[in-house]
C-alpha cells in the first residue's frame, strides 16, 4: 500500500479534529462539500433520536424547549437565493444549539438517568460546533446583508419540544433537511 493521497488524508485528518471543536485551518476550504462529512453527523443525530425512543416514553424535558420547525416548503425554498437560505439555516442552527444547551442544563439538574443521554448531547453540541465552523468556511453568512429598499427575511419558524425524544427528531431533521438542501446549493454554485 502506497501512501494515501494528500486530499484523503486532510479529510480523514479534519473528521478526527471536529468532533473535538478543534479548528482545522489545513482543511479543504469545502470540506462540508464532500457529503461524507454531513452523512456522519446526520448519522449521530439518528442515533440519539433512536437511542431516545427507545425509551418507553422517552426521557421528558422538564420544560419546554423551542427549537426550529423542520419543514421546507420546497417550491419556496428553491426559490429563495442561496443567501437568504444561509439565514434560514444560521438561525436554525443557532436556535439548535440554544435548545441542545438548555437540554443539557435540564438534565443536569433532573433525577432521570443520564449518561446515554448526555453522551448523545455532547456529541449534538460538539457537532453544532463542527458544522457552524464548516459552514463559516463555505462562506455563510448569519446575516442577510440586503439593500435598505427590500423586505426583511421572514422570521424563523419554530415549536417546542417536551421530550429528548423530540428535541434529538428536530435536530437530526434539520440536518437532513434543511442544511443538508443548503449546503447542496450552496456546493452547486460554488458560493463561499
Amino acid at each position: 500500500m502506497g501512501v494515501p493521497e494528500r486530499p484523503t488524508l486532510l479529510l480523514l485528518l479534519s473528521l478526527l479534529l471536529i468532533p473535538l471543536g478543534l479548528p482545522v485551518l489545513c482543511a479543504p476550504p469545502r470540506l462540508i462539500c464532500d457529503s461524507r462529512v454531513l452523512e456522519r453527523y446526520i448519522l449521530e443525530a439518528k442515533e440519539a433520536e433512536n437511542v431516545t425512543v427507545s425509551c418507553a416514553e422517552g426521557p421528558r424535558l422538564s420544560e419546554n424547549i423551542t427549537v426550529p420547525d423542520t419543514k421546507v416548503n420546497f417550491y419556496a425554498w428553491r426559490r429563495m437565493e442561496v443567501e437568504e437560505q444561509a439565514v434560514e439555516v444560521w438561525q436554525g442552527l443557532s436556535l439548535l444549539s440554544e435548545a441542545i444547551l438548555q437540554a443539557q442544563a435540564l438534565l443536569a439538574n433532573s433525577s432521570q438517568p443520564a449518561e446515554i443521554l448526555q453522551l448523545h448531547i455532547d456529541k449534538a453540541i460538539s457537532g453544532l460546533r463542527s458544522l457552524t465552523s464548516l459552514l463559516r468556511v463555505l462562506g455563510a453568512q448569519k446575516e442577510l446583508v440586503s439593500p435598505p429598499d427590500t423586505t426583511t427575511p421572514a422570521p424563523l419558524q419554530t415549536l417546542t419540544v417536551d421530550t429528548f425524544c423530540k428535541l434529538f427528531r428536530v435536530y437530526s431533521n434539520f440536518l437532513r433537511g434543511k442544511l443538508k438542501l443548503y449546503t447542496g446549493e450552496a456546493c452547486r454554485r460554488g458560493d463561499r
